[in-house]
C-alpha cells in the first residue's frame, strides 16, 4: 500500500465522508505538494478539481485541519529550512520556495519556527561544525 492509499484509508475511517470529497481534498493536497514553489492561490486550486473555493476550503479545513494557504505556508517553510541546512543564501531560499518576497519570508518564517532564517541557517552551520568538530577528536591517536 503507497503513502497516498494509507492517508485516504486514514481519512475515510477519521471523517466517514464520500470518495469525492476525499478524491477532491487529495487531489489538491498532492498538487500543493508537487507544485509549492509555484504562484498558487484559491482560485487556481479549486480549478484543480473543478470545485468553489468556499467549498474547498471548508474540505480541506475539515480533513487537514488547516486551510490550502495554511499548508502551502507549511509546506514552503519545510522546504525551506531543507535548503537553509544545505547552505542555501536567505534570499535565494527565499524565491526557490515560492515566496515573492525575503522580508514577507522572514516574518512568516520566524513566526512558525521563532527564529529568523539568517538565525536558523545559522544555527544549522554551527551545529553542523560542532558534529565535525566532534567526531573527529575521538579518531586522532594519542601522542
Amino acid at each position: 500500500m503507497n503513502f497516498y492509499q494509507t492517508e485516504m484509508n486514514r481519512i475515510k475511517r477519521t471523517c466517514y465522508s464520500n470518495k469525492e470529497q476525499i478524491g477532491t481534498v487529495v487531489g489538491v493536497r498532492n498538487f500543493i505538494e508537487d507544485n509549492f514553489e509555484k504562484q498558487l492561490n484559491l482560485s487556481l486550486l479549486s480549478r484543480v478539481n473543478y470545485t468553489s473555493k468556499f467549498h474547498l476550503m471548508r474540505l480541506f479545513k475539515k480533513y487537514y485541519g488547516l486551510t490550502p494557504k495554511q499548508y502551502l505556508i507549511n509546506k514552503r517553510i519545510a522546504a525551506s529550512k531543507y535548503h537553509l541546512k544545505k547552505g542555501m543564501p536567505v534570499a535565494e531560499t527565499c524565491y526557490a520556495v515560492g515566496f515573492e518576497s525575503p522580508c514577507s519570508f522572514s516574518t512568516l518564517f520566524k513566526s512558525k519556527t521563532g527564529i529568523t532564517p539568517a538565525e536558523f541557517k545559522k544555527k544549522q552551520l554551527l551545529q553542523s561544525e560542532c558534529k565535525v568538530g566532534a567526531g573527529t577528536l575521538g579518531t586522532h591517536p594519542k601522542n
